[in-house]
């Protein structure tokens, strides 16, 4: 099966940002990818944290970013998986930054919020998502028919997530073969940390994983550290670029999955 993990520099405007996608999307329908992962923050990198909550839609009400992504599945005949958009709570200053998937026939078909909320300072960069985010508080996976007639069970996770192993284990334990990251990693922690982190979620589930980044310098003057990759379940890097945007593609292989779970069975042998 071929995904592709689509990396942007998404900046303040909602609808730029859906056109560049678009074009993104379009790209990886035409190589023939059957999934296609956009990064965390895909529809806008505002200027200010509560730039989302002006933007927040709700579920399922046929919002203009729900609609979009509803509309570009359905034409290009892709399962997308769309980074992350605000989401409307109960209050008005929170929203749930959520990953919607949506079918090839336009249908939305899983809903995960991300449950980590991301804080961190470093003297000169500091970030505080729960100043206006609301944690979710379950894991999600889905199934998607491979080329085969064959599910692959699909596990969901955002960015931040990515530093607790157990959210991956509970994925794991719920069959999944492939784990997917949106994200927007800060430069700092993405050179510290990102690949690492990918490499030991495919390792210790035996799994692969797909991570579809931010990558560049945002007209809101972050900087983010990019590196959209396909990791294979022995923990090799399969397919990576490092900044900009792009398309990464790469062909999942069932019989890869299979064989390392079969000479290293590890998954059976946990304890806890």
């Amino acid at each position: 099966m071929k995904v592709a993990m689509i990396q942007m520099v998404s900046g303040t405007q909602v609808e730029a940002n859906l056109a560049r996608a678009g074009a993104l999307l379009e790209q990886a329908a035409a190589a023939g990818a059957r999934l296609a992962v956009l990064p965390e923050y895909f529809c806008v990198m505002g200027r200010r944290d509560t730039d989302k909550l002006a933007l927040a839609e709700a579920w399922g009400d046929g919002g203009p970013i729900q609609s979009w992504l509803a509309g570009q599945a359905r034409s290009l005949g892709l399962c997308i998986v769309g980074g992350t958009l605000p989401l409307a709570t109960g209050s008005p200053d929170r929203v749930c930054n959520t990953t919607l998937v949506y079918s090839a026939t336009g249908e939305c078909i899983a809903r995960y919020d991300k449950m980590h909320l991301f804080r961190y300072d470093n003297g000169r960069e500091s970030y505080d998502e729960a100043r206006v985010l609301q944690a979710g508080d379950a894991p999600t996976a889905f199934d998607l028919m491979g080329d085969d007639g064959q599910p692959w069970r699909v596990g969901l996770s955002v960015c931040y997530d990515l530093r607790f192993p157990e959210l991956y284990r509970h994925l794991s334990r719920q069959g999944c073969d492939l784990l997917l990251v949106p994200s927007a990693f800060t430069v700092p922690t993405g050179r510290a940390h990102w690949e690492v982190l990918l490499r030991a979620r495919a390792i210790e589930n035996l799994a692969w994983v797909g991570a579809a980044a931010q990558g560049g310098h945002h007209e809101n003057g972050r900087d983010t550290w990019g590196h959209s990759l396909v990791i294979d379940p022995w923990g090799e890097v399969v397919a990576c670029e490092p900044h900009g945007e792009a398309v990464v593609l790469a062909e999942l292989s069932r019989e890869r999955l299979s064989h390392c779970r079969g000479q290293l069975p590890a998954l059976s042998h946990r304890r806890l």
